[in-house]
């Protein structure tokens, strides 16, 4: 529902999005992509907190809001707005009262204006009566806030707060067409500061957001928008010139359109979804780059392989996702500990089934968006264990913790939270005939 923007149909936007992603819509689908940005910040807020928020809610009524409703994520994201976000209290009080005639909610006016003038009044009280238990103070669901304490240790609230905070905008150089000193000048032209990403030759961070309309040369193909921990990538494939490449779970196509802009390589790209793979040839026609695109599902090999082996392989196998929270918050509350058996399924059957594909002294990149073991180390210790003619290869990065098969990068400041490892094929390159 589109909106002019007011301050009370700002509220309502946001709740009418909260209330989908709270039943299962995912956010980049339910967020109007003209939302204003205080919408849009109400928005991300309440996810990325809700837990704690419902925490402050619950003794406040004496029958519980039900979870997923209206009326509940107005509330939530009134409390929000007179906690954490730089909104005077009348403008959060008066505003979002007025947003209930917007959203149905009109018989309720005088509860939630009691309930948020309760929250102006006794906030210390309230918060320092909540409960020291990280699934509320980090908002995360328990069974998150069980695998990543399980998985990091002493690590592991760092990990869940970083979750909770923005992540910066990073960019991507595109290496055919400009230096990075130079973009760093252009974009400092353009009132556009930003400072380079160490180890990675092409990352640029910005000071500040901004609408990628507004960046110099972003139009031109210069700059694409890409995290840091994503870039890493293209580093641990070592690309040459003439080298034959497979992406094989490339949507959205950032690391496909960074291979090419570094390497005179031959790509294939393959994504199962028409939608996601469109969105690939869409980046790459901005960037004035080539691939070999294929609609399939990369794991089935006989559809689509040809017999030629690639000298090198990106599997960004699909995850849970649990490093890109800071992202995408909508995460936490979509994603279930139960999906964790078919997506580990998934990255084995795509291992599996890649490597026969790949040369002898070929490598192969494992990476997953995840910061459970269960996606990223134990998944190529088990591949390892049944592929004699496989090793672990040799990881350089200024950031991460090496694994005993590969290397975890941890949510916070300039990286979003990954696993990459780099698996080397043994044996002497040998050529494959194609099946007839």
């Amino acid at each position: 529902m589109a909106y002019t923007s007011t301050p009370a149909r700002s509220r309502a936007i946001a709740v009418e999005t909260l209330v989908a992603v709270f039943n299962g819509r995912s956010l980049d689908d339910a967020l109007p992509h003209d939302a204003d940005p205080f919408a849009r910040a109400l928005v991300y807020g309440v996810l990325r907190h809700r837990t704690r928020l419902e925490a402050l809610l619950t003794p406040l009524m004496a029958k519980p809001a039900q979870p997923g409703t209206p009326l509940q994520a107005l509330l939530l994201s009134g409390i929000y707005q007179l906690l954490d976000m730089d909104t005077a209290d009348h403008a959060a009080l008066n505003e979002t009262v007025n947003a209930c005639a917007l959203l149905d909610l009109s018989g309720v006016r005088g509860l939630v204006n009691a309930i948020l003038r309760r929250v102006q009044r006794e906030h210390p009280a309230l918060v320092a009566a909540l409960p020291d238990d990280p699934v509320v103070q980090h908002s995360h669901p328990h069974w998150m806030v069980r695998d990543i304490t399980r998985d990091w240790g002493a690590q592991a609230n760092a990990v869940l707060a970083a979750g909770n905070q923005q992540g910066p905008m990073t960019l991507r150089v595109n290496a055919r067409k400009l230096s990075r000193d130079a973009a760093l000048e252009q974009l400092a032209a353009a009132g556009h500061p930003g400072r380079a990403v160490v180890g990675l030759p092409d990352a640029i961070v910005l000071d500040q957001p901004a609408d990628v309309r507004v960046l110099p040369g972003f139009n031109e193909g210069r700059l694409s928008v890409q995290d840091a921990s994503a870039q890493l990538a293209v580093e641990l494939l070592d690309l040459a010139p003439g080298m034959r490449v497979l992406d094989a779970c490339s949507a959205p196509g950032g690391k496909t359109a960074h291979m090419l802009e570094r390497a005179d390589v031959t790509v294939v790209a393959i994504d199962l979804d028409p939608a996601r793979l469109g969105k690939v040839q869409h980046g790459l026609r901005r960037l004035g780059l080539n691939a070999e695109l294929l609609l399939s599902d990369a794991a089935d090999v006989r559809r689509w392989w040809d017999g030629t082996p690639f000298d090198r392989i990106l599997i960004d196998a699909p995850c849970s996702g649990t490093g890109v929270i800071r992202r995408h918050p909508d995460i936490k509350w979509l994603r279930r500990d139960t999906d964790l058996k078919a997506l580990g399924d998934t990255q084995a059957r795509l291992l599996r089934r890649l490597w026969p594909t790949l040369k002898p002294d070929g490598v192969l990149v494992y990476a997953t968006c995840s910061v459970l073991r269960a996606e990223g180390d134990d998944v190529i210790r088990e591949f390892l264990m049944t592929t004699p003619d496989g090793r672990p290869g040799a990881i350089s990065s200024p950031v991460g913790l090496a694994e005993r098969c590969g290397l975890r990068i941890p949510p916070g400041g300039d990286h979003d939270g990954f696993y990459y490892a780099r698996l080397v094929k043994k044996g002497r390159t040998r050529t494959v005939k194609k099946e007839r």
